[in-house]
């Protein structure tokens, strides 16, 4: 069974940092992009940041570029997000998906998805 847990949300104030963390287990992800996606309230998920599990290619949506860092551990099967400069407009549910594909921005070409972890940036 294939599971994303995500961890580390919580209530930041504007200008500070959080570290999100993805564990994944139940399959092997070696050839997987994970993601990270969020969504607020009244919105639709948007994309934030990608990574392939070698680490080869990164994205990032251009709202979070200079702010986020997505980053992995193998050997831990665990993917990062480290928020830095955080912005009331990064309020959100923070989410991790798995997906074999190549078109990292689009939602539906993900397979697993986390639970989500709430942000919410205090201004």
């Amino acid at each position: 069974q294939v599971q994303l847990v995500e961890s580390g949300g919580g209530l930041v104030q504007t200008g500070g940092s959080l570290r999100l963390s993805c564990a994944a287990s139940g399959r092997t992800f070696s050839s997987y992009v994970m993601g990270w996606f969020r969504q607020a309230p009244g919105k639709e998920r948007e994309f934030v940041a990608a990574i392939s599990w070698r680490g080869s290619r990164i994205d990032y949506a251009d709202s979070v570029k200079g702010r986020f860092t997505i980053s992995r551990d193998s050997a831990k099967n665990t993917v990062y997000l480290q928020m830095n400069s955080l912005k009331p407009e990064d309020t959100a549910v923070y989410y991790c998906a798995a997906g074999n594909t190549r078109q990292v921005l689009t939602t539906t070409n993900y397979d697993y998805w986390g639970q989500g972890t709430q942000v919410t940036v205090s201004s």
